[in-house]
């Protein structure tokens, strides 16, 4: 009976919460907008693309998301950091570390800033 009681208030965030995250993404080359650069999003949940300035929906992890792109004879990359949301010590409380490491393993419990500039460099467009 404890043991179900534990699983069933663990996990909390992985119930509540929602996997997926729209993050927008914008680059710069000298502080200046570059638009219409390429960009590949990558953590270990999987890859995204997206044109900036412009908004792509991503699966949340905790691990860090690694942004690249690229511009005629510009690039540039990024990583920005996953971090814990609320719900995640609920689980931690509730649950003990059964509830962290579902929403670890899900990413439900973890999120990315909502919006990220790439900062690129090499031959800045003049606009």
């Amino acid at each position: 009976m404890v043991l179900f009681v534990s699983v069933f208030l663990t996990g909390c965030a992985s119930i509540t919460g929602s996997k997926l995250q729209p993050v927008s993404v914008s680059t710069t080359c000298e502080s200046k907008p570059i638009n219409d650069a390429s960009c590949t999003l990558t953590n270990d949940k999987g890859s995204w693309f997206v044109k900036t300035p412009g908004s792509v929906t991503v699966n949340k992890a905790y691990g860090d998301i690694s942004i690249e792109c690229k511009k005629d004879e510009v690039k540039g990359s990024a990583t920005f950091k996953s971090s814990s949301e609320g719900a995640v010590w609920g689980n931690i409380i509730a649950g003990g570390g059964i509830g962290y490491l579902v929403d670890a393993n899900t990413g439900t419990g973890f999120a990315y800033p909502n919006s990220m500039i790439v900062n690129m460099s090499g031959t800045c467009p003049d606009k």
